[in-house]
């Protein structure tokens, strides 16, 4: 009888899962032998087969489903490390197909993975906000694709290994678009700017610069324009660049033209005359390339109403929001209004401003005419001396531009002969690309009506050619 007894009792212990063995069928439990593994969940043949959840020692996990004792099908993964989440497919451990990764720094991504990394089309937000949509390689950013930056920046094109590459457009938060070819994340090859400024810049860039822009201006002309008391002139401006050729490349530079007249008592001879400014008037002189300093002077320019001093000569330290006008073929958040008389807009690296007058001394400026100066002479009975004859607009003094010559006003509503500066700023606002060109400087001789050609003042100028005997 007993050992009829032992028999049945080892029959039965076959029939059930030997101890320390992971179950064959059905649901069950089992700790692997290193201890790191816990696995609770269904059973086939032996193998983690249908749904279950396999946990770490270190405290990661996956719940979902599991193939052949593989996780592999829909699930959820979490590592205890990097505090990062995965919801979507599995093949053989690894995410693979479509899902769902969240960051514990910040983000998540949607979209197609392959061997755990970002493959194909997807969607990522990163922890600082900026948004990707478009195609991956190997976690990285590849092929086409959009992104918006956290500081409202805009971006449509090729990318390389996670940086901008190819050809793409970029549409700044300020309003400024650029389109055209791109190397390592900065404009490089051919491409167009049009900046919020309402500057348009067309050509050739390295390392994210422009290769023909403005660097200077320079304002055409003789070192020493004359002008007739009482004239306008015209006056032409070019953008230039490094290499002195012209910057064709860059229009809608907004450029303000100043005056100011010469802040020094001259010797009599000098045919100049001396302003004394009242305390109330009195404004900071600026140094021009002449070698001597210049004080605010009133000036029109077209059709525009005489402006104050202060206003005048307002852009020569310091940039004024000047509003801008409509360039054509900008984007409709870069346009703006015209800009007022005394600005003008560059086109193809030139600016023009026609009929520049000098206007009367404005309250608070008092001449003090020297005793022999021409005015005094042109004003005395017989008119002026003999052998000279008064300056017409179809007559400009010697050395003149005959296109610098328009109207004439009278000598009482004119500015007094002396010597001035005219001044073109550069008012871009904001500079384009950061960069304020330096202002340029014209120097400007006014002579009297009938005081004719001015004569040479020793130590003024280049020294006159000496005739040979008669």
């Amino acid at each position: 009888m007993a050992s009829a007894r032992e028999g049945s009792t080892n029959s039965r212990l076959t029939d059930r899962d030997p101890p320390g063995r992971p179950p064959q069928d059905g649901y069950g439990v089992y700790v692997y032998p290193n201890s790191f593994f816990r696995y609770e969940g269904e059973w086939k043949g032996g193998k983690k087969h249908g749904r279950g959840k396999l946990l770490f020692k270190d405290g990661s996990y996956y719940e979902g489903e599991f193939a052949e004792g593989e996780i592999t099908g829909e699930g959820c993964r979490h590592w205890a490390l990097s505090g990062n989440t995965y919801t979507g497919q599995f093949v053989l451990g690894e995410p693979q197909g479509h899902g769902v990764m969240k960051y514990k720094a910040g983000g998540r991504y949607e979209g197609e993975l392959s061997h755990g990394m970002r493959e194909g089309h997807g969607h990522l937000v990163d922890a600082d906000g900026q948004v990707y949509w478009g195609s991956f390689h190997k976690n990285k950013q590849h092929g086409q694709g959009r992104m918006v930056f956290r500081n409202g920046d805009e971006y449509e094109g090729d990318w390389v290994q996670g940086q901008r590459q190819g050809h793409g457009v970029l549409r700044r938060a300020d309003g400024s678009t650029y389109e055209g070819q791109w190397h390592r994340g900065v404009f490089s090859g051919l491409g167009n700017m049009a900046h919020c400024s309402g500057v348009v810049y067309r050509g050739i860039w390295i390392n994210g610069h422009p290769v023909a822009r403005a660097t200077r201006m320079v304002i055409l002309g003789p070192e020493m324009m004359d002008v007739v008391q009482g004239c306008s002139l015209t006056l032409t401006v070019e953008l230039q660049q490094d290499n002195g050729e012209i910057a064709t490349s860059e229009d809608g530079r907004v450029l303000e033209i100043s005056a100011g007249i010469r802040y020094v008592q001259l010797a009599a001879y000098s045919d100049v005359s001396f302003f004394r400014v009242d305390d109330g008037h009195t404004r900071t002189p600026i140094q021009t390339p002449f070698g001597f300093q210049c004080i605010p002077y009133p000036l029109t320019s077209s059709t525009s109403g005489a402006q104050e001093p202060e206003a005048a000569l307002g852009g020569a330290g310091a940039n004024s929001a000047i509003p801008k006008e409509d360039p054509s073929g900008l984007p409709a958040r870069t346009r703006a209004a015209r800009c007022p008389e005394a600005c003008r807009r560059v086109e193809r690296g030139c600016a023009q401003f026609s009929d520049v007058r000098l206007r009367p001394p404005p309250p608070g400026y008092h001449p003090i005419l020297f005793l022999d100066s021409p005015l005094e002479r042109a004003g005395r009975p017989g008119g002026p001396e003999p052998g000279r004859t008064a300056p017409t607009a179809q007559d400009p003094p010697g050395g003149s531009r005959p296109d610098g010559v328009a109207t004439t006003e009278p000598a009482a509503a004119a500015a007094f002969p002396g010597e001035y500066v005219v001044l073109v700023c550069d008012v871009t606002t904001p500079p384009f690309l950061g960069h304020t060109l330096p202002t340029a400087f014209k120097h400007l001789r006014v002579s009297a009506k009938g005081a004719g050609q001015r004569p040479h003042v020793p130590g003024e100028g280049p020294e006159a050619p000496r005739r040979g005997p008669a």
